[in-house]
């Protein structure tokens, strides 16, 4: 079976991360009529109140631009500046209630960027226990402690794929 391909956007205009997966998820599953995972990502530094959060694709055109307007709003905090990433995976079986699974990654934002791999805020990102930024670990290693990694797993553990195969 052929699908015919779909690239509509969906705005994120959810008031969190579950909202706007669920709009992702929702869209996908209506444009196929198959079941469909959508996701909604975000770091959230203490020192900023849990910013930028929903917005941290939003700072700037680029992931450089990103990065420093990061260290700018960070400028006179001492670190270490400690950080969550957070990631929503839902899952919208047509006809069904959306299943939701978060995961969540602690560690510590640099003030340089570590690492040739991963995207996004990876390669400022340290995993404390493992010494490395998810830009510096392989592909295998991250999945072990990413936040999406972790959402993923637990989006397996819970069986809700065995029911709809």
């Amino acid at each position: 079976m052929e699908l015919e391909p779909w690239a509509e956007a969906v705005d994120e205009t959810g008031a969190t991360y579950a909202e706007n997966a669920i709009l992702k998820a929702e869209a996908a599953a209506a444009a196929t009529g198959l079941p469909a995972l959508g996701d909604d990502s975000g770091l959230e530094v203490a020192a900023l109140g849990g910013e930028p959060g929903l917005l941290s694709r939003r700072l700037g055109a680029t992931q450089a631009e990103r990065h420093q307007v990061l260290w700018r709003r960070l400028e006179g905090v001492p670190p270490p500046w400690w950080a969550t990433f957070v990631a929503v995976l839902a899952l919208v079986v047509p006809g069904r209630r959306p299943n939701l699974f978060e995961g969540r990654a602690d560690g510590e934002l640099l003030p340089a960027e570590r690492g040739d791999g991963g995207f996004g805020y990876d390669p400022v990102f340290l995993v404390p226990e493992r010494g490395l930024t998810f830009a510096e670990m392989d592909p295998a290693e991250k999945q072990q402690f990413s936040h999406r990694g972790l959402a993923a797993a637990a989006l397996v553990k819970s069986g809700v794929l065995s029911s709809i195969a």
